[in-house]
């Protein structure tokens, strides 16, 4: 009986999503015209669910992008934050780009196929903090994916192969500044500063901690973290925490030899994209990984689309009872509040 009862919710979410559709946002004018970006977001920390949307909402209003947002969803439909089940996934299809912002999923092999025809034929990505750590517990066919994978066709998964970078903390990839108490300046590395992504960016501040990371060779390091002694933008740098690559750009090799853009960024937190450089990089990063740097202009208009009022983040308080029908719209806000929206209690973890 109980089979049969998750069975039927398992029916009756895919049937109100296939009545509903997923969130898009449909550009008009701009350099993005005629080009889809699909977005997914499931992490159970950093709040990807509100990053996402909002990123989406300036490419699609400002630059005419097409920009369709996956979520983690719950049986009734509610986003849940790093949730495996990612209904939408065929929109990958017609996908000019995969925006990424993920942590520890382990979606069915149907799923993983269609992400993975997208790979193989070399489409450009972006992933932001988590992403290097996209998946945990795979079986079988698509195991290859995971974080910790050894696979020697394959080391450390798809974060490292196609990202740069996984989660490796005795490699020295891991936390390197404490979250809610240590905030993150990112800086341009002054060899890149022409760099294309790099174009008009500066005052990066970030409030999650900082990540180290040691990106994969053939990655060219555009820019590094230095970890604060405070959450002010002011704060001093740690002088026990040497900054660490923060903001990278490569190039993958699918299984068919199909070649990608990457941009890839350890930061990106709903709370991190407050700041404008931040902002302004990973929108930059976007152009990059779609090959139109030529688009890049440092005075390009980044500002928010709608209300945008992100949820503080930690595991486990992402806003409830928001659906993505929700955040339709320019002037939806990101999120909801009120009583009915309000965070879930959490509990404290490592």
């Amino acid at each position: 009986m109980k089979t049969i009862h998750i069975a039927l919710a398992l029916f009756l979410q895919l049937a109100a999503f296939a009545v509903a559709g997923p969130l898009v946002y449909e550009g008009t004018e701009g350099p993005g015209k005629g080009k889809h970006i699909v977005f997914i977001a499931s992490d159970h920390e950093y709040r990807g669910e509100e990053t996402c949307p909002a990123i989406a909402r300036i490419l699609a209003k400002r630059y005419g992008f097409k920009c369709t947002v996956l979520f983690g969803l719950d049986e009734n439909g509610h986003i849940k934050a790093g949730s495996s089940d990612v209904p939408g996934i065929e929109s990958l299809r017609d996908a000019d780009m995969m925006f990424l912002f993920l942590r520890f999923l382990a979606p069915s092999d149907a799923w993983m196929k269609q992400f993975t025809a997208y790979l193989d034929r070399g489409g450009p990505v972006l992933g932001l903090r988590t992403t290097t750590h996209a998946f945990n517990g795979l079986k079988g066919k698509y195991a290859y994916y995971n974080f910790n994978s050894r696979d020697e066709k394959y080391d450390w998964g798809f974060g490292r192969q196609v990202l740069g970078e996984t989660w490796r903390p005795r490699e020295g990839a891991g936390h390197y500044g404490k979250n809610h108490k240590f905030s993150t300046r990112m800086f341009v590395v002054p060899e890149h500063k022409k760099h294309p992504v790099m174009r008009g960016v500066k005052d990066m501040h970030a409030l999650a901690g900082a990540y180290s990371a040691v990106p994969i060779e053939g990655s060219v390091i555009l820019g590094k973290n230095q970890v604060l002694d405070s959450m002010k933008p002011d704060g001093k740098p740690l002088a026990d925490k040497p900054p660490s690559p923060s903001i990278w750009v490569r190039e993958y090799t699918s299984a068919k030899g199909k070649k990608g853009r990457v941009f890839c960024s350890t930061q990106g937190g709903s709370e991190d994209i407050i700041s404008e450089g931040v902002r302004r990089c990973i929108i930059n990063g976007v152009f990059w990984c779609m090959g139109m740097e030529k688009e890049i202009q440092a005075t390009m208009n980044v500002d928010f689309v709608g209300a945008y009022q992100p949820t503080p983040f930690t595991n486990g308080g992402e806003a409830q009872n928001v659906k993505p029908a929700d955040l339709a719209g320019w002037e939806s806000p990101i999120m909801p509040k009120g009583e009915k929206h309000a965070p879930k209690r959490t509990v404290k973890r490592n």
